[in-house]
């Protein structure tokens, strides 16, 4: 491992963040703290991961697409950003692309994703 890679995996191990294992196509839900003023609370922010980006590293981050009010609304997160309060996934989707830019031009029934019934998550 070089010294890059361990700096990355110290960094990543000091921050203590439960990710859980997503990739693009699966619904999450990301639980991101707003500071309006001097409260704090946590809005859910819910859609379709469509890209992660430098996978999960320091510097990685994910892309999640939702419709909202008819209009379609993208927004990047940070991996590990100590704004995000929690990644919960809600559906595992059955893609065969890393980067699902596509549904950006598709509408309706043609932008759902099937669902992967058969995912098992990996032992620890």
């Amino acid at each position: 491992m070089d010294l890059i890679a361990q700096l990355e995996a110290e960094q990543v191990a000091a921050l203590g963040k439960d990710i859980p294992d997503f990739k693009a196509g699966d619904t999450i839900r990301v639980g991101y703290k707003v500071t309006e003023g001097s409260r704090s609370r946590v809005q859910n922010y819910e859609g379709v991961c469509i890209s992660r980006k430098n996978g999960s590293g320091i510097a990685g981050s994910f892309t999640v697409r939702k419709i909202s009010f008819g209009e379609g609304v993208e927004r990047v997160f940070p991996l590990h950003s100590t704004n995000i309060d929690s990644i919960t996934v809600v559906r595992r989707g059955r893609v065969r692309r890393a980067k699902l830019y596509y549904l950006r031009s598709r509408r309706g029934k043609s932008a759902r994703i099937a669902e992967d019934t058969t995912y098992k998550a990996k032992k620890a």
